[in-house]
């Protein structure tokens, strides 16, 4: 019988309390505690509060954030006859000029054909007009109103379904990072939401420089990886920026020999996706449907903070190929020993360069 070592999705598979699983965020932000390791050598793990995570960081390093919002993406509404019917926006038809015309993910999906309706309240409702990829419909919002100001007033947070509740007005703070700018997540970047405003000015005052990009999380983030071949799993395409300010932070940081630390897994995807044969970070626009794990590792990012992943995730193996699959996955276990809560609105973990 083989040994799991990283090279088969179900090697990733661990079990997890209930009551571990964080379907409400820490009273405050930065609140949350912060499992600290090593991604090499043979020093122990460490335990402390998200408060603390300035120590880990040293004058000249970089903190690397996703800027992307939140949209508020989920419409709940009604077909003529009356029966429910839900709307997921996805993202903007990438083959329309239309800013109404968009992907999406409808439900009930056998019956919401072509030409069909939902009503979602007395000034919007939802045409569909064909289909789209994995499964998805392209779609029309109906209204007078800008589509900011249609999701605004109609939408619904798009909360992972392992939460198991409904939106809660605290969720249209909490589920969003302070540094949010563009609209264009359907899942928030989840490392990003234990930071405070006046924890970043801490590491600023201790001389650590700020890097912008985007990169906006696309309705991958909830499929489940199907097939056992990590190589034969196919990565959704996913929108992202880096600046030309950005690119020249992280580069001019690299050559001083400063470290450079992604706020989760979406601002390491961002920044791989970007770097060149030398090993620079060049500015510009596209998709990424990178998949990085094991053996591969990161070529420009030394350290990460993340919270805990899904079983059997993408990006579980994505902390991996940080920190290799045994260091990892005996990370995870010795996490729930200690009680820490998982998934989106739980604790952090720091996988120290």
């Amino acid at each position: 019988m083989r040994s799991p070592d990283g090279s088969l999705v179900s090697d990733y598979e661990y079990e997890i309390p209930d009551e571990l699983i964080a379907r409400y965020p820490a009273p405050r932000r930065d609140g949350s505690r912060l499992f600290v390791l090593p991604r090499t050598g043979s020093a122990p793990s460490r335990h402390l509060g998200f408060a603390d995570i300035v120590e880990l960081f040293h004058p000249g390093d970089v903190l690397v954030v996703n800027e992307s919002k939140v949209l508020p993406a989920r419409l709940v509404g009604h077909k003529p006859t009356g029966a429910r019917a839900e709307v997921f926006l996805m993202r903007p038809a990438p083959d329309s000029d239309d800013p109404l015309v968009w992907e999406a993910l409808v439900r009930p999906g056998g019956k919401l054909k072509p030409g069909r309706e939902v009503i979602i309240g007395e000034d919007l409702s939802v045409e569909i007009l064909g289909g789209a990829p994995g499964g998805g419909r392209t779609v029309r919002l109906v209204t007078d109103l800008t589509v900011d100001e249609a999701l605004d007033r109609h939408g619904h947070m798009p909360l992972p379904p392992y939460m198991g509740r409904e939106e809660e007005p605290l969720d249209r703070e909490r589920y969003q990072t302070v540094y949010a700018r563009p609209a264009g997540s359907v899942a928030a970047p989840t490392a990003g939401l234990h930071f405070t405003p006046e924890l970043l000015d801490s590491l600023t005052e201790r001389g650590v420089m700020r890097a912008e990009v985007i990169l906006h999380v696309g309705i991958g983030t909830f499929r489940p990886v199907e097939t056992n071949d990590p190589a034969e799993h196919e990565m959704h395409h996913e929108r992202y920026a880096v600046t030309s300010e950005a690119a020249s932070i992280v580069n001019d940081a690299k050559r001083a020999g400063g470290r450079v630390w992604a706020v989760g897994t979406t601002a390491v995807r961002t920044l791989e996706s970007a770097v060149n044969e030398a090993g620079e970070v060049v500015a510009g626009s596209g998709t990424t449907n990178l998949f990085l794990r094991p053996p591969a590792g990161p070529r420009v990012v030394d350290g990460l903070l993340t919270n805990f992943h899904l079983p059997r995730s993408t990006l579980l193996m994505l902390v991996s190929a940080f920190a290799g699959y045994d260091r990892t996955m005996s990370a995870y276990h010795e996490a729930i020993a200690e009680g820490y809560r998982f998934y989106s609105y739980g604790d952090a973990m720091a996988l120290l360069p």
